[in-house]
């Protein structure tokens, strides 16, 4: 046996000189100095006591280095998990506490805040910041660029990725090496990648977009990347005369499209342009088509599944579908009540199966099994419908869930902060249409009768207790919440109501 996912990685990279990283300020990093830095910190993680199967939480800046370590943890047979770099320290205790990592990584400017919540679980904890600073990347400096890689087998956990819900708190998902091989060299294939491509990338790497699809793609078929610490419009507007693919969120498209340095003549040399995580508007996908030439290809997945669907590289983009399911995966639609299956153009339930579906959640096995239907189909969430054509359109979702820019918020989390504000007697928390994110977080709360808190005090008593996506973007104050006869708070009259708030 060897270590299924990063064997794989070897296998596929045919020339280690080729680049793999450059980076803005004009660094480069080949596949031999990948394998080379990757083998030195996965000595200095096992040296650390980190054993196969052991959680490695990870919370720093994005940089080469985070890929350092998340191919480290992989080749060191440790669980992979990264942590979003806007998460308070409330919200770390949470992970953590239900991680029980043996060792975190964080940037050195948290380091005092997270010794007292390492120090619960015993767990080692070490810095990395964006320069190469921080104690782990002084000691994989001097450690030893040999190392045996740990065998791991395709069902064994390569990563946890915490993803929401609409009720509680979030919910581990546990994905193995071959959730993550399998579906990135379907996605390779499917999107014609080869080490020719320069894919421009832009997305956060704690996200399953910006690290299992596009960073796994790239290593699976010895591309390269132009790595940009964040999204600007302008600098990655900029590379597209040395870049052939772009992957990014909604988002990115409609910003682009502000810039009048966008024409068919700047995308000239691109040969694929890609958009997930949320809903991309009809209306983009024309506007994006008429500026330069090139129909954006849509797809849908999720932490729990990594990629279900994707539109051609050959063939019909049809705005506002997700396209087709991938080779090998299972896509159906099922009545949300009786389960039954639905025929085509009925909406139901989206449901799939294939060797993408993740393992389950962390610790919550009454939870994993309400999920998955008994012949192994797994419960997306997610209202939709499959077309005469065969391609899948995503309607809405069962729940609550709101996607902005492409960072999932589930309303149960953000109305529990609220309503623990002295003045609040309760809160209503709604995603609306969002032109530049998608969908933006909105409070609709109610006082108590003898308070006169503002919305003003609301947000300032949010700031630093949840990520700045979380927050709500505009607060209202309503005297009662409506609700059906069974007392359920209507969540889609506000919806209605609110709609265009953000417009």
């Amino acid at each position: 046996m060897t270590n299924h996912l990063f064997g794989l990685v070897r296998s596929k990279i045919s020339d280690p000189s080729h680049l793999f990283i450059t980076r803005p300020n004009g660094d480069a990093i080949t596949y031999a100095a990948l394998f080379e830095q990757t083998a030195r910190y996965a000595n200095v993680i096992a040296a650390l006591g980190v054993k196969p199967g052991d959680r490695v939480a990870v919370q720093i800046e994005k940089s080469p280095a985070c890929l350092f370590i998340y191919l480290a943890c992989i080749r060191a047979g440790a669980v992979f998990l990264p942590l979003n770099t806007a998460y308070t320290l409330n919200e770390l205790d949470y992970f953590i506490t239900d991680a029980e990592p043996a060792l975190i990584i964080c940037d050195p400017a948290r380091l005092e805040g997270l010794m007292p919540i390492a120090a619960r679980f015993s767990a080692k904890i070490e810095t990395c910041g964006t320069a190469y600073d921080g104690s782990l990347p002084q000691k994989a400096a001097v450690a030893s660029a040999d190392f045996h890689d740990v065998m791991r087998g395709p069902d064994d956990l390569a990563a946890i990725l915490y993803t929401s819900g609409t009720t509680g708190r979030s919910k581990g998902a546990m994905l193995s090496h071959d959730n993550l091989a399998s579906n990135a060299l379907t996605l390779s294939e499917m999107w014609k990648f080869s080490a020719q491509d320069v894919l421009i990338h832009a997305l956060p790497v704690y996200h399953t977009h910006g690290l299992f699809v596009a960073t796994n793609v790239v290593l699976m078929s010895g591309a390269s990347m132009l790595f940009h610490p964040k999204f600007d419009a302008k600098a990655v507007l900029s590379d597209f005369d040395r870049a052939s693919v772009v992957m990014g969120v909604p988002t990115f498209y409609t910003r682009l499209l502000n810039e009048p340095g966008l024409t068919a003549a700047a995308a000239k040399h691109m040969r694929l342009f890609i958009s997930g995580s949320a809903p991309l508007l009809a209306e983009t996908h024309r506007e994006w088509s008429a500026k330069t030439g090139h129909a954006i290809l849509e797809r849908y997945g999720m932490t729990e599944t990594n990629m279900n669907t994707s539109n051609p590289y050959s063939g019909d983009r049809v705005p506002g579908a997700v396209g087709l399911p991938l080779p090998g995966i299972e896509i159906r639609i099922a009545d949300p009540e009786s389960g039954a299956v639905l025929p085509h153009d009925d909406i139901g339930m989206i449901e799939v199966k294939g060797p993408n579906v993740f393992k389950g959640y962390w610790k919550m096995p009454e939870k994993t099994a309400a999920e998955f239907k008994s012949d192994g189909f797994f419960i997306t969430g997610d209202l939709g419908k499959i077309d005469h054509t065969g391609y899948v359109h995503i309607v809405g979702r069962g729940k609550d869930l709101i996607i902005s820019g492409g960072f999932n918020v589930y309303p149960k989390e953000v109305e529990n902060e609220i309503d623990a504000i002295p003045g609040v007697y309760e809160s209503a928390v709604i995603g609306v249409p969002h032109a530049d994110f998608g969908e933006g977080v909105v409070a609709v709360i109610v006082r108590e009768s003898s308070s006169n808190l503002s919305t003003a005090d609301i947000a300032a008593a949010l700031d630093g207790r949840l990520a700045k996506f979380k927050l709500p973007k505009r607060v209202f104050v309503v005297d009662e919440l409506p609700r059906n006869v069974m007392g359920k708070v209507q969540k889609q009259v506000l919806r209605d109501q609110y709609k265009s708030v953000l417009a």
